[in-house]
């Protein structure tokens, strides 16, 4: 096993369950984000998903750390239920994980990325 697999696997263990599509929308509908990672060519390609803030991978830790300065407006507090969305479901585990590094322990992310999510048929714009 490589190393970034077993990395991959670490993170998986630590974050303990992930959101499937219906369980993301659910959060999303009770208030809580869901935070689009992808790359912008990935987004133009294959759509967006309605309400989801885009935040791109680099900047995430800036835009959802609820003290801090250059935060987004969503990234209201550390009680904030927040499913992270990559493509496929691999990038976003990472991310999710360092969100709950920054105190944000409501975060998971999305099994599958946005692929699971369009092949669940749920919205995509």
């Amino acid at each position: 096993m490589s190393a970034v697999d077993e990395l991959l696997a670490w993170a998986r263990h630590e974050l303990g369950h992930r959101a499937d599509p219906r369980e993301a929308a659910a959060v999303q509908k009770a208030g809580g984000l869901l935070v689009d990672i992808r790359y912008a060519e990935l987004r133009e390609r294959d759509g967006l998903i309605p309400g989801a803030l885009i935040v791109e991978r680099n900047e995430l830790e800036w835009r959802l750390d609820p003290t801090g300065e250059h935060r987004s407006p969503e990234a209201t507090h550390h009680d904030l239920p927040v499913v992270v969305i990559c493509n496929e479901g691999y990038a976003s585990t990472l991310a999710a994980l360092s969100l709950r590094e920054l105190g944000l322990h409501r975060t998971t992310d999305l099994d599958g990325g946005f692929q699971a999510w369009r092949n669940a048929g749920l919205p995509v714009v």
